[in-house]
């Protein structure tokens, strides 16, 4: 079972209806992801269209299928997703694998910190104060 959701479900049933009919050659023994040629995709050529996309982005970053799956790793675990509904959505035996292959952002990380550690707070009210001061506000 692959979870999907409803916005996926909508762009999945709008190719099935409005553009997998125009791709579709006779015979159409029913595959369902097709190339502009009519031909089943094939990993290698999904690979290849997405490591051409990733490219056109000029992101910076390189890669093809696997950098979506990173990246959603990455972004539900940051969005607070356990880890361990993150291993059995990417599959690991491990949870050692999924540690390693996800990352949280140093970003998120400082957020985190900002937000939940004492010494965080304690030097914001700090430099509050300082600010205060050089104002020449009173306390």
């Amino acid at each position: 079972m692959v979870p999907v959701g409803e916005r996926a479900l909508a762009w999945f049933d709008k190719y099935l209806h409005e553009i997998r009919p125009e791709l579709a050659i006779d015979p159409d023994d029913g595959t369902v992801f097709l190339t502009a040629e009519g031909e089943p995709f094939s990993p290698n050529h999904l690979s290849a269209l997405v490591r051409d996309y990733v490219e056109g982005a000029a992101t910076g970053k390189s890669g093809a299928c696997h950098l979506f799956r990173h990246t959603m790793a990455t972004l539900m675990l940051e969005g607070g997703a356990d880890i361990r509904y993150i291993r059995q959505m990417l599959g690991h035996a491990k949870l050692d694998t999924t540690q390693i292959y996800t990352h949280v952002s140093v970003r998120m990380l400082k957020e985190i910190h900002s937000a939940t550690h004492p010494g965080a707070k304690l030097d914001a009210d700090t430099n509050d104060s300082k600010d205060k001061d050089k104002s020449g506000e009173e306390e």
